[in-house]
């Protein structure tokens, strides 16, 4: 069983379908996503669409919540850049429309999935023991283990950080698949390979470019 896992997609569809090519390429069975999907563009609606058409396994990200769930009317706005970011939430909000922006509202926060072998992924956005909080690559293994929490499974697929990782932590797995939308330094996507078989886990984290030029 293969799996094609990625994190904050930022409504980046020249991005996600650059990804999606890839991995297609390459060959997987399943799509799992760890949130943060469609805002704040620049082509949310193409994003969604291209999630559905590839039956993905969603989980609910910040960015998603506030789509759906945070009241403008309540928000007060004292520079440029924040009256920015409301005004792409309300252009996302409208190319979106109301059903995917209550369907964003309603997406689990997280998602555990059994594995071929016997063990379980589970699927974050930001860590077990709170999905708004993210796991990253500078933490030390004793903050690791706590956002893991009490219920671990096998392996944690996450995101939030935008900087991919992958760690072994208290016999967890955890593996940070970066950005496919958001990714630091330029034209490129993260993506992340999950291939389970008789003989163990095997995690392959790659970087695609995007565009012609990248």
């Amino acid at each position: 069983m293969r799996f094609l896992c990625l994190s904050d997609l930022h409504g980046n569809a020249e991005a996600l379908h650059a990804v999606l090519a890839t991995a297609e390429r390459r060959g997987f069975h399943r799509l799992v996503v760890a949130g943060d999907l469609c805002y704040p563009g620049p082509s949310p609606l193409a994003t969604w669409r291209l999630l559905i058409a590839g039956n993905a396994t969603l989980v609910r990200g910040m960015s998603d919540r506030a789509l759906a769930s945070l009241d403008l009317d309540t928000v007060r706005i004292t520079n440029e850049q924040q009256q920015q970011r409301v005004d792409q939430l309300v252009g996302t909000r409208t190319e979106l429309g109301e059903i995917i922006v209550a369907r964003l509202g309603k997406l689990p926060d997280t998602v555990r999935i059994p594995l071929p072998n016997g063990d379980e992924m589970v699927v974050v956005h930001g860590s077990p023991s709170d999905p708004t909080e993210n796991m990253t690559h500078d933490m030390s293994d004793e903050e690791l283990s706590a956002l893991i929490g009490d219920d671990p499974a096998d392996i944690v697929v996450c995101g939030g950080s935008h900087v991919p990782f992958e760690r072994w932590v208290s016999g967890v797995h955890v593996v940070n698949v970066g950005s496919v939308g958001d990714a630091p330094g330029g034209r490129h996507a993260d993506a992340t390979f999950v291939e389970i078989t008789e003989t163990g886990i095997f995690v392959e984290q790659i970087s695609v470019p995007i565009g012609e030029d990248a």
